[in-house]
């Protein structure tokens, strides 16, 4: 009887840890096999606790990772409280781009959409035209070397581009 072994390695390496991924396999025969899996969680995936109060019907979700880095934003500008204004824009790889940026009290319209941490002291605020395309938007922040930054993880969109920054309906 032939025997063949098949032996192979696939391994990931994160950049933001030191986890990875290890997969091997062992073909001896048709009627012999044996596998082994290890797996190793990245570090990502563990969920982060809220520590902070949610508005209720918030526009925008935003994660543990993401508001912590908005406070330490707030805290770097040495602000008593910061409004963060999000909004979409034509363009982008997908047609629609996501724009994030620092507001003033005195720039929130009448029509915006404002989400309040009121412990935080930050307000997330979105224009009418933009809701359609965010409500139920995710915000998450990522430390990694590449890639890493804000994360936007959009219900509403149908296909999104690599950068994670632009997006289609």
């Amino acid at each position: 009887m032939r025997q063949a072994t098949i032996t192979g390695f696939l391994s990931l390496l994160l950049a933001s840890s030191s986890a990875f991924t290890i997969s091997t396999v062992h073909v001896h025969s048709a009627a012999q096999r044996t596998s082994s899996v290890i797996h190793s969680a990245p570090a990502d995936t563990v969920q982060d606790e809220i520590d902070y109060e949610q508005p209720e019907d918030a526009v925008i979700q935003i994660k543990p990772k993401a508001m912590k880095r908005l406070r330490e934003l707030r805290e770097k500008e040495k602000k008593d409280s910061l409004v963060l204004r999000m909004g979409v824009r034509n363009g982008g790889c997908s047609g629609l781009s996501y724009v994030m940026d620092f507001s003033t009290e005195d720039e929130i319209q009448d029509d915006d959409a404002i989400d309040e941490y009121p412990g935080e002291h930050i307000k997330c605020v979105v224009d009418a035209k933009s809701m359609l395309y965010l409500y139920g938007l995710e915000l998450d922040y990522s430390e990694e070397l590449i890639g890493g930054g804000f994360k936007f993880f959009n219900p509403n969109a149908e296909e999104a581009c690599g950068c994670g920054s632009s997006f289609g309906v």
